[in-house]
């Protein structure tokens, strides 16, 4: 799929997972994001669930593609939060047709072509108002009161004649005929007239009566080809504040403006799904429009010059403040926000409590624009939705200079194996008795054309993001061997140790693989050991076992990396196939520490070897550390009292001089 997208001209970010994905969209900038739900309906169900609203507040398409025969649920999909779809069978060119559309509908969505007028949807409310001909009272909209200009509370009840009197003078004489006409005929019936203070703008009611009640309904039109001011069209239909397109807009106009900081407040109902499985849409529709009254009277307070109260999505609302609002000013009116909607609500009488996340931005960078502002504070929610310590989250200039890194470097991944970016080094494994080098294992370095070196860490956490680890460590597997099938005959004698990750483990072909890159090599398969993080075991231990014995039948070893790090169950050992135990550098480096902790590490070694397995101790650095290890028995060690890692030139030179 990425590939197909990538021959279009797009720059795909792929992910198998949905850990993460809603982040990892934000950060990536995408104005679609395809989910591949053929054969897994339910599962990408979840997925859209997951997108739905950070997709809808960067005004960004959902395109989800579905088998044939789950053309019935469709209708799920788009309530879960889709803007398209294409049900197979289908080829590359309609796959790629599918997303040109939807790149338009981005295109519209983010306000460079208008949209006319809205298309209210299931649960929403449009423009209007209902008249109480017994009781003289027009109750208006929230939509229509913030329209016309009216507090929220103004607009609860008013005479007739001062609804009148509000439409204008041309108004009050149409109204009243038409009521008169309803009256008469009880058929629907409209009037038109100028939009108060905008001559030229043309707002049309449609009315109708509920013979039952006697109430007269009046729905608002604002006509297509005449509503051409942005702030008619840029309003929520559903709580009155402004609509991701308004919030938009406000971005732009203060980064046009360039008078001083801004800040923007994202605010998320926490789980607001729950309310509405468990007391139905109706009360979660009231407790939105709660939340944005609470956020309207509270932002209205704020001692500055430019606000902004918008509904971006569902839950998630936006609130602007401007000009000259620091850090400081943002996180207190935060608080303040979290504090008054985190009270109860009580709606239809049913107490209704609400958690809250925030995430904030400030002081964006020269070159931002709306979107890319959007995008960092989505970032700084996400962060917020994550954390248990604290529902407010700030995205500074670190998270920015460290969200364009992170993303720089995901994009750039792809290029580097092709460009050979990628260096293999040797770090030397030693015997503990007698000193003697007996083996190496192979770490990654990335030479990057920007950032310099880079380390196996921080390359595989970028492949990790990009869900390329699989690619990149097969990568790093091959030339590891191919490089060491080249050796001097000075290092004929040294064992290789090559990583493999759980995204190898869980690959159904994998030892197979692993057995035929040996072989292309030249290199002793022998002579080469697997060493697998403890996660690439946990995941499936049934399986892992499998592959593990499969491997030291073909002639390998095979290491479990990293152990303390992980899940460090000493009792799942006794039922794989290993050959090593690698101990962790922070258990390495605990022996010389507490009592408590030299218990720990001397546990840990007593039992491997009871089970018959090798020790390995990484991240050696020191005598007192090497001294300590040995006398509980640990066989081998790595770390920078040996040596750093090191190239194959180096690592030569550094055998010959050992004695």
């Amino acid at each position: 799929m990425a590939a197909i997208v990538e021959r279009a001209g797009w720059t795909p970010i792929a992910a198998r997972r949905l850990e993460k994905a809603e982040r990892r969209f934000i950060l990536s900038g995408s104005r679609i994001a395809l989910v591949d739900a053929r054969g897994a309906f339910d599962d990408g169900l979840e997925a859209v669930t997951a997108l739905a609203e950070t997709v809808e507040a960067n005004a960004a398409a959902l395109v989800v593609l579905i088998s044939k025969t789950d053309i019935g649920r469709v209708d799920s999909v788009f309530a879960a939060g889709a803007t398209h779809y294409l049900a197979s069978p289908f080829g590359e060119q309609e796959l790629i047709q599918a997303l040109r559309f939807a790149d338009r509908f981005t295109v519209r969505l983010g306000g460079r072509f208008r949209q006319a007028g809205h298309s209210p949807g299931a649960g929403t409310e449009t423009l209007g108002w209902r008249f109480d001909r017994t009781a003289d009272r027009v109750e208006l909209d929230p939509a229509l009161s913030h329209l016309l200009g009216l507090s929220p509370k103004a607009g609860t009840g008013m005479p007739w004649a001062d609804f009148a009197a509000l439409l204008g003078d041309s108004a009050a004489a149409e109204g009243e005929r038409t009521l008169e006409r309803l009256s008469e005929t009880s058929e629907p019936t409209a009037f038109a007239h100028d939009m108060p203070g905008m001559a030229g703008q043309r707002m049309v009611h449609h009315l109708t009566l509920d013979e039952a009640t006697g109430e007269v309904r009046g729905l608002v039109e604002l006509p297509d080809e005449e509503a051409n001011d942005p702030a008619i069209a840029e309003h929520d239909y559903l709580t009155g504040v402004r609509d991701v397109r308004g919030a938009y807009r406000w971005i732009d106009r203060q980064l046009a403006a360039n008078s001083g900081g801004f800040a923007l407040l994202l605010i998320s109902l926490h789980r607001f799904e729950r309310i509405n499985q468990a007391y139905g849409s109706a009360i979660g529709d009231a407790a939105l429009k709660g939340m944005a009254r609470r956020i309207e009277r509270l932002v209205l307070d704020m001692p500055v010059a430019k606000k902004l109260v918008a509904r971006l999505a569902g839950a998630e609302f936006a609130v602007g403040l401007a000009p000259d609002v620091s850090v400081e000013d943002a996180e207190f009116a935060a608080r303040q926000l979290v504090s008054v909607i985190e009270q109860p609500f009580i709606t239809d009488g049913q107490v209704i409590r609400l958690k809250t996340r925030c995430g904030i931005v400030t002081d964006s960078a020269d070159d931002a624009d709306s979107a890319a502002v959007m995008r960092r504070a989505s970032v700084a929610l996400a962060e917020a939705r994550d954390s248990d310590a604290d529902a407010i989250q700030i995205f500074g200039e670190e998270e920015r200079v460290a969200a364009a890194h992170d993303s720089r470097l995901e994009i750039d991944l792809r290029l580097a194996l092709d460009r050979d970016e990628i260096d293999i080094l040797f770090q030397p494994q030693v015997s503990v008795t007698s000193g003697a080098i007996t083996g190496v294992e192979a770490l990654a370095r990335w030479r990057h054309p920007q950032f310099g070196e880079l380390g196996a860490v921080a390359l595989f956490a970028a492949a990790e993001r990009s869900d390329y680890v699989t690619e990149l460590s097969r990568h790093v597997q091959a030339k590891a061997v191919q490089m060491a099938a080249s050796w001097a005959d000075a290092l004929g004698s040294l064992r290789l140790s090559v990583n493999v990750t759980a995204s190898d483990m869980a690959e159904a072909d994998f030892v197979d693989r692993f057995v035929d890159m040996v072989e292309a090599s030249g290199f002793d398969r022998e002579r080469v050991t697997a060493e697998v993080t403890e996660s690439g075991l946990i995941e499936d231990l049934g399986v892992a076992g499998d592959r593990l014995a499969r491997l030291r039948a073909e002639g390998f070893r095979v290491a479990i990396d990293d152990f303390g790090t992980g899940y460090s169950s000493l009792a799942y050992l006794k039922s794989l196939p290993l050959d090593y135990l690698k101990i962790d550098r922070r258990l390495s480096q605990d022996i010389a520490g507490s009592s408590r902790d030299r218990i720990v590490v001397t546990g840990v070694i007593e039992m491997a070897r009871s089970l018959g397995l090798s020790v390995i101790a990484e991240g050696v650095e020191t005598h007192e550390q090497l001294e300590l290890l040995a006398e509980q028995g640990c066989e081998l060690y790595q770390g920078f009292l040996c040596a750093p890692p090191l190239s194959s030139e180096e690592l030569v030179a550094l055998v010959a001089n050992r004695p």
